[in-house]
């Protein structure tokens, strides 16, 4: 009765019971775990480095990448994200109090709009002109209620935040330390063949370093040009626009515009043509050509997808994930991708496409984390 087909099913189905109960227990820590791993990835190059310098001493080497990384990436960050509550704070008290009236501004360039764009407007039935003030007051009202409730939330989800942050710097050490022999572990524990196993864990590291990397300087420069110019302009809130850019940034193509280009319609439509037309060569000229040519650079290039998947999947994962699925969404198709490269290719393990690109990825600077 006791036979090993029995044995074997009831070891896996124990397996997979604990395994998911270890997810489980992981889940409040996602986040944590999440960035502990891509930022392993990302310094372990580093990790080498200094190790190369320091023979044989792994936790002096791992410990000061982890402090050359709170210096570079955790602490801009945190005093960026001090110094964005306050803004929020005072932006939201001048939407209160009726400084800041996004309505007046939208009838600012209703007033201004010649008589004959807004009569093809009404041509194509866009509807009139004072609902659509009517809904920009609201839209306005209810983004500073949102703003205001998120900057609450953060505050009191502090402590939330401080053991988090403490659990992905604990893990992010034990990651760059040993994750050479973590990574070598995973691929021994996986049952697939070893080609193919080597193959997708070389596409997950190379698609989340490219995705990381690409996406936060893209991010970084287009919210730091996009900032200075508001800051130039005297728009109000330069800091938090500029946080904003480099937020929509993630969204290829189309995400600064989002912000920049309705400040430039207003300046146009109002009369200040410099500051409309300074804007608008920074934007297309400036931030345009950052994301044109820095992402396909840094993201597509490394992780070998078309500009659509990547703005497909790094869509679809925000909306799944939020600011986490910038990173998810990307890794999901790329790794869905590899796979049925993997599974069209089958007839060619050992010597097919898949086994060349796994022999390849270390040589190309992709080494696993």
């Amino acid at each position: 009765m006791n036979s090993p087909q029995l044995q074997r099913g009831v070891f896996l189905a124990l397996l997979a019971a604990v395994t998911v109960a270890f997810l489980w227990v992981l889940m409040p820590f996602f986040g944590a775990v999440l960035w502990g791993v891509a930022l392993a990835i990302l310094f372990t190059p580093l990790f080498k480095w200094l190790l190369k310098k320091m023979p044989g001493r792994r936790n002096v080497a791992a410990m000061s990448t982890l402090a050359i990384c709170l210096f570079i990436v955790i602490l801009p960050l945190a005093m960026v994200g001090v110094s964005l509550v306050q803004e929020i704070a005072l932006i939201t008290q001048s939407i209160r109090s009726g400084q800041i009236n996004f309505a007046a501004y939208f009838q600012q360039i209703l007033n201004a709009t010649p008589q004959w764009l807004l009569n093809i407007v009404e041509r194509f039935n866009l509807g009139d002109m004072a609902a659509w003030q009517a809904r920009v007051s609201a839209i306005a009202g209810q983004a500073s209620q949102l703003i205001a409730s998120q900057a609450l939330a953060i505050g009191q989800n502090t402590f939330d935040f401080v053991v988090s942050f403490f659990v992905m710097l604990y893990l992010l050490y034990f990651l760059v330390r040993d994750g050479t022999s973590l990574s070598k572990t995973m691929r021994d524990a996986l049952p697939l063949a070893k080609p193919h196993t080597h193959y997708l864990l070389n596409k997950f590291t190379t698609v989340i370093r490219a995705t990381v990397k690409g996406n936060v300087a893209v991010a970084i420069a287009q919210g730091t040009i996009g900032g200075l110019a508001f800051w130039f302009l005297g728009v109000q809130g330069a800091l938090l626009w500029a946080v904003l850019m480099a937020f929509l940034s993630l969204l290829p193509a189309v995400g600064a515009a989002l912000i920049w280009g309705p400040v430039a319609i207003y300046y146009l439509a109002t009369g200040h043509f410099w500051q409309g037309g300074v804007l608008i060569f920074i934007g297309v000229f400036v931030i345009g050509l950052v994301d044109n040519i820095l992402r396909p650079v840094l993201v597509g290039k490394d992780t070998q997808m078309p500009d659509y998947i990547v703005l497909m999947s790094t869509i679809g994962g925000m909306a799944i994930f939020g600011i986490n699925g910038f990173v998810i969404g990307p890794v999901i198709a790329a790794l869905f991708m590899a796979a049925w490269s993997l599974f069209a290719d089958s007839g060619h393990v050992g010597t097919g496409h898949a086994t060349e690109e796994a022999a390849e990825a270390p040589k190309n600077g992709q080494d696993k984390a």
